[in-house]
């Protein structure tokens, strides 16, 4: 798969930590170039003395859409994009019926990925791959979720008739879907550590393997369907949840 990377651009957004960084250090790994954006970029300067040749980052909101321009921009110099993965995203525990929350994760989860997309059409390479990033939960429940789950359900129904519109073009279009993963997303949602504790150890019964996934072990899933090897994968939603929703 190296091959697929080597000397290319790969843009990420929520870079600095999570699933996002694994994406972005594997792309890194593999030679590709990355344009990284992030609201937090700690974990990206770290990278970058590592990688001081490859790894273009900046400080960025998806919400923002003067932080989108100024992506659309460093990617037109850096360009064209090869592959996109849309990954910022933020999650809170409330009220089912709270459509501010919604609004609030929508942002982030939902306009915010395809802004992102939208910002960066231009600029994307023929033949590219998009994947944008789901989640398990939208097979199964999880109270309190509700409006984070809606925002990456729509998500999802979203990205399968864009795989539709953008085949013609030469653009895959697919997403990852992971499930309880051990990143910093957990402890935005304000639960206790007791509590936290507590269904941590209810979703591991769940696991097949009974451990949160690794966040690497999605990133794999992510750079395979960035790869030549997906080439004929469109629109699909890949579970990577160590077996949760079969249970």
């Amino acid at each position: 798969m190296s091959n697929d990377f080597e000397g290319r651009l790969a843009v990420i957004t929520g870079a600095s930590s999570g699933i996002g960084l694994a994406v972005t250090e594997r792309l890194l790994s593999q030679g590709a170039r990355v344009l990284a954006m992030s609201r937090q970029i700690g974990g990206l300067e770290a990278l970058a003395g590592r990688f001081a040749d490859q790894l273009t980052w900046m400080a960025g909101d998806v919400t923002k859409h003067e932080d989108l321009a100024q992506l659309a921009e460093h990617a037109s110099r850096l360009g064209p994009v090869n592959f996109l993965v849309p990954n910022a995203g933020i999650a809170e525990l409330a009220d089912g019926l709270d459509t501010q929350a919604f609004d609030r994760q929508w942002a982030v989860n939902g306009a915010g990925a395809l802004n992102t997309l939208a910002c960066l059409r231009e600029t994307l390479a023929k033949p590219a791959s998009v994947v944008f990033i789901g989640t398990f939960l939208a097979k199964v429940t999880f109270p309190g979720l509700a409006a984070y789950i809606a925002s990456k359900a729509a998500l999802q129904a979203h990205a399968r008739t864009l795989a539709v519109e953008f085949a013609p073009l030469g653009i895959r279009i697919n997403m990852v879907s992971p499930g309880p993963t051990a990143t910093p997303i957990w402890s935005t949602l304000g639960l206790k550590p007791d509590a936290l504790a507590g269904v941590a150890d209810q979703v591991n019964q769940r696991l097949l393997d009974g451990q949160f996934l690794d966040a690497g072990a999605v990133a794999d899933v992510v750079l395979f369907q960035l790869s030549n090897g997906a080439r004929n994968v469109y629109g699909q939603d890949w579970i990577v949840d160590s077996g949760y929703t079969i249970r």
